[in-house]
């Protein structure tokens, strides 16, 4: 007893803060709140029902790891009732032959939501040599739900072997919808978007735009490390261009506060969202349903053992449920 209650005292001197510390996002209300009554409920999102409102981001495009993430992830979707994004299915239009990574569908289960992935500059190949009928054929191969359509000017101009745009990716995009009746995520790849993309965007009729913004991995980085020292230095400022998810949930928040006609009515908040308080601040404010997305902190633990991953879910889980109990987001 007398040793805990030193080690107390220790771990007391040894944990101080400064009150410029405190997260100014919240008030902390201790006598509101219980750690037994509260719960998450289910809820609508993407036309089906989910447990926990957090979406798995894209990623592993490619990787010798991809099967393992992808399964690791769909399987952390299916216990915990989240929605999953997969990475870019590029590959696939080329050769089937990795199509066991991608098709995750048994895993997942067919009442969660489950997204194919295809870049904006393969789209507008597609759409010039009228082949995209190849890929809602790749979509209903994987019996994915719709397609996100990523879009990543930057990323493409950064690469060596990058494809370049010949038309701007919101009539791209406008003219996919036009022929092929499929629901579309549009999301960003780490850089957001700017107001008038914002605008142009949610007057299209997606099932969700996802921010990928500012402030998480930052694709145009990089490229920028795979290029000649000469690129890095005169590029290198190019990076540091975008817009965070706090920065462009205001301005979706003000087009709904203006009750603008909007056809896009879902949002998928990602881009430096680093834990469950960021992803429970951004879903508090905003004013349309929302989910919040992570990549790179699920696939820090999708690589190996599946209870790594699960005790990271868990935790969110507990965290959000935690924060509903005891927080509220300053106005």
């Amino acid at each position: 007893m007398e040793d805990r209650k030193k080690d107390h005292i220790d771990l007391a001197f040894s944990s101080q803060v400064k009150a410029t510390e405190a997260d100014s996002r919240f008030f902390y209300e201790p006598l509101m709140g219980s750690h037994t009554r509260g719960k998450l409920e289910p809820f609508t999102f993407l036309g089906k029902t989910m447990r926990l409102p957090i979406w798995v981001s894209s990623m592993t495009g490619g990787t010798a790891l991809a099967r393992t993430i992808n399964t690791n992830l769909a399987h952390a979707c299916n216990e915990f009732g989240m929605g999953m994004g997969l990475g870019s299915c590029r590959k696939l239009l080329e050769n089937e032959e990795h199509i066991a990574d991608f098709d995750m569908r048994d895993i997942i289960g067919n009442d969660l939501p489950f997204y194919a992935n295809i870049g904006i500059a393969q789209l507008e190949q597609m759409l010039e040599n009228s082949s995209y009928q190849r890929l809602l054929d790749l979509v209903n191969r994987l019996r994915a739900d719709g397609l996100i359509i990523h879009v990543n000017p930057v990323q493409e101009w950064l690469q060596p072997e990058g494809d370049l745009l010949h038309h701007p990716p919101f009539s791209i995009i406008e003219e996919f919808l036009s022929l092929a009746k499929i629901k579309v995520i549009v999301k960003e790849v780490g850089q957001g978007m700017g107001p008038e993309s914002l605008r142009k965007i949610m007057w299209l009729p997606i099932e969700a735009l996802e921010f990928a913004a500012f402030g998480g991995t930052n694709f145009a980085r990089v490229e920028l490390t795979r290029s000649e020292p000469v690129q890095q230095e005169l590029f290198e400022p190019l990076s540091l261009i975008g817009h965070s998810a706090e920065e462009m949930l205001n301005v979706v928040n003000g087009m709904v506060q203006q009750n603008q006609p909007l056809k896009c009515k879902q949002l998928i908040i990602s881009g430096g969202v680093k834990s469950f308080l960021d992803g429970f601040y951004f879903l508090s404010r905003s004013k349309m349903p929302a989910i919040y997305g992570q990549a790179s902190g699920f696939l820090k633990y999708a690589q190996g053992d599946y209870d790594q991953l699960k005790a990271y879910v868990e935790g969110q889980a507990k965290g959000l449920l935690f924060a509903k109990s005891f927080l509220k987001v300053r106005e």
